[in-house]
């Protein structure tokens, strides 16, 4: 086990985050205010089963070492440092090209979280989403499950999200790299996820790693899509919905596996 999955080990997310944060709990996982940004109604989630938190109006998100960094201001070596005191791990050398790899997973895991963001509000709160919305409701989803899932709508259009992704902060090369943008042979892109439904693939941590889009209208093909694969995503090595379904899994020692998303 590496020193940064031995600190995960040892300190709770939940209990980090409640000594600067007042959290209720809420079903299976905990809310509260974000400390990032005023807010009146808490959008601030703390997922205690994959010891993920995220604010779902400012998208701030991640594990210990992200909250560390956020909340403290510290860089990559000095959360280390800081939780591995805490955790009572003894650290070796952390080199600067697994600092560098760590960092670069994360902010590529960002770029997927906010596209994941940015879908779901298109469908819940959008006029653009409101087709998917119908037919979402109609195939007999709640509401919740919509948010449980983080369901989404990508826009028909070849480049509104990546505008978007770009405006907040990530580079063409990030999209490239996250499978959002799709890089032609004459040097231009365009949007991959384009009027689909849009489903998240998470891994076993609830981290977003991925997308499956689902076309809308009836002569589209393919009927499903997914982003390409790279280290992040492969999706051979991914169950859907594990990260949602653990708990119940544990508790019932029974697991039902079917086929597909929907």
């Amino acid at each position: 086990m590496s020193a940064v999955d031995e600190i995960k080990a040892r300190i709770d997310l939940v209990d980090l985050i409640e000594s600067s944060v007042v959290l209720k709990k809420t079903g299976k996982n905990y809310k509260g205010l974000c400390p990032f940004h005023q807010e009146k109604t808490p959008s601030f989630v703390v997922f205690p089963e994959s010891q993920r938190y995220r604010c779902f109006g400012c998208g701030r998100g991640g594990d210990i070492f992200n909250w560390m960094m956020d909340r403290e201001g510290m860089d990559f070596p000095e959360a280390l440092r800081s939780l591995a005191e805490q955790a009572g791990v003894t650290l070796d050398d952390f080199s600067p090209q697994q600092q560098a790899a760590y960092e670069e997973d994360e902010h590529l895991r960002a770029v997927l979280t906010e596209a994941a963001g940015f879908f779901h509000r298109l469908l819940t709160e959008h006029e653009w989403g409101q087709q998917a919305l119908d037919y979402v409701r109609g195939r007999g989803l709640s509401d919740e499950t919509v948010a449980l899932f983080q369901i989404g709508y990508a826009p028909d259009s070849w480049d509104v999200t990546s505008r978007y992704l770009i405006k907040e902060g990530f580079s063409e090369d990030d999209l490239i790299k996250t499978g959002m943008l799709v890089s032609r042979d004459d040097g231009r892109t365009y949007d991959r996820f384009r009027d689909r439904l849009i489903i998240p693939i998470r891994d076993d941590k609830g981290r977003t790693v991925g997308f499956g889009a689902r076309a809308l209208a009836k002569d589209a093909k393919p009927k499903y899509i997914n982003s390409p694969q790279n280290h992040l995503f492969d999706k051979s090595k991914l169950l859907f919905g594990l990260s949602e379904a653990r708990r119940r899994i544990r508790e019932t020692e029974t697991a039902v596996i079917v086929e597909g998303y929907m």
